[in-house]
């Protein structure tokens, strides 16, 4: 298409023209069939022309140069009614992957209802895992001690295979240039058996002060770390945040549901940290402590990742409980690489990773490592060690096959851990 075409189309679209736009460029006279709608989106900023003062209206205008225009246009959205709104929409989606190179965000792609925006993934994933049960009687019974109410507390391995699926679907509400809300609906089901179960397991109200202080307050997702390891869960309470992307203070208190070397607990958590990037590294400090009947605790801990190469990175987390008695310590380091997109078929990565834990150094859900579904307990309770590889790769656009195996794995239960990984199928939407 000649760019003279595309941008009187643009000018078609309904921002309307101007009778005292001056002329901006050498080569567009007033005779010009287009010099108003030329004239008009220069006089906006939609359009731009070249150093030298021309416009070249009869060169063939490329994508690119395309999602520029429809982008600026994307920013004027407010002036336009609904039917100018839809054409709007069908030239972003178009033009997608153009207007996300420019960091734009798509209205169209992310179910764009008015104020709401909408998106999603599903997963369909096989797990091959272990857990430990307690030992039982000939008559399939679980053994007590003389009070007849606590279970013999020797154990046996039992391991499994498992079919699971999961979807969310997030929705975003802006409710004003500040303040927006996020709730997020998971449904988990149980290939193999008839377990399945909907619940929103984000929901929270966030509030923007200026462009370096935000505040969320409800149920949203803790991340602790470079990897997860101590803490990828959910907090009910609120957060605080002082910063931006290069460098942040987080500070919060809530509610979290922790494993402990006593079992299952719903305990208060309040936490602070510092988050930050520089170049090819990004790094974190945490400090945090668990108030609980069962065993309290205090955690501190530092986090790393570095690019080697554009390629190469190493990363690790390092934590440690100064409450247990001789202030055990939970840490892992890996290696990556390679990296993948979820919007560029082939892109790819694999990583291998040593994690080593000692035993009540440990809460959370460390459901993120494929050895920890067996039962997270062990890993609260026993000291731990493993080797995990962990392989993604882009199949088609939004479409990612991921892996995970962990071996050697070693625990003071003395149980033997064999053929612990994952392949799951995820998708975003």
């Amino acid at each position: 298409m000649k760019k003279i075409l595309a941008i009187a189309a643009c000018a078609a679209l309904g921002l309307g023209v101007s009778a005292y736009a001056a002329n901006p460029f050498s080569d567009v006279s007033t005779d010009d069939w287009a010099y108003q709608a030329v004239s008009d989106l220069s006089d906006q900023g939609v359009v731009e022309g070249y150093p030298d003062g021309t416009f070249k209206g009869e060169k063939n205008i490329t994508r690119y140069e395309l999602a520029q225009i429809v982008a600026r246009l994307m920013a004027k959205e407010d002036q336009l009614n609904a039917e100018q709104r839809a054409t709007l929409d069908k030239l972003s989606g178009e033009y997608a992957d153009e207007l996300a190179n420019l960091g734009v965000r798509v209205g169209n792609l992310e179910k764009k209802v008015g104020n709401i925006t909408w998106s999603g993934d599903a997963r369909m994933r096989y797990k091959e895992g272990y857990e430990k049960v307690n030992d039982l009687d000939k008559d399939g019974k679980i053994q007590y001690k003389e009070d007849g109410k606590t279970p013999i507390t020797k154990q046996t391995g039992n391991s499994f295979g498992k079919w699971d699926g999961r979807m969310r679907l997030n929705m975003k509400a802006q409710i004003n240039d500040s303040t927006y809300a996020r709730g997020r609906f998971a449904t988990n089901m149980d290939f193999k058996g008839s377990d399945s179960d909907t619940t929103m397991d984000v929901l929270y109200v966030h509030h923007q002060f200026g462009d370096k202080v935000g505040v969320n307050l409800g149920k949203y997702s803790l991340f602790f770390g470079q990897t997860g390891l101590l803490m990828d869960d959910y907090i009910k309470g609120v957060t605080a945040t002082v910063g931006d992307d290069k460098l942040a203070l987080e500070a919060g208190f809530g509610r979290v549901a922790a494993w402990g070397a006593d079992g299952y607990t719903n305990d208060d958590l309040a936490y602070a940290r510092l988050i930050g990037k520089s170049g090819r590294f990004a790094y974190d400090a945490e400090y945090a402590t668990l108030t609980s009947d069962k065993a309290p605790a205090t955690y501190w801990g530092l986090g790393l990742s570095a690019g080697i190469t554009n390629d190469l990175d190493v990363f690790g987390d390092y934590y440690q409980n100064t409450d247990a008695k001789g202030d055990p310590a939970l840490w892992t380091a890996g290696i990556g690489y390679g990296h993948y997109a979820a919007k560029k078929p082939g892109t790819w990565r694999l990583s291998a990773q040593y994690v080593k834990n000692e035993a009540n150094a440990y809460f959370g859900d460390a459901s993120t490592y494929t050895a920890m579904p067996l039962n997270t307990a062990t890993l609260a309770a026993s000291d731990t060690h493993f080797w995990l590889v962990n392989g993604d790769v882009i199949l088609a656009k939004n479409v990612r096959l991921h892996g995970e195996y962990a071996f050697d794995v070693s625990t003071s239960d003395k149980l033997d851990y064999d053929d612990l990984f994952t392949v799951s199928l995820n998708y975003n939407f």
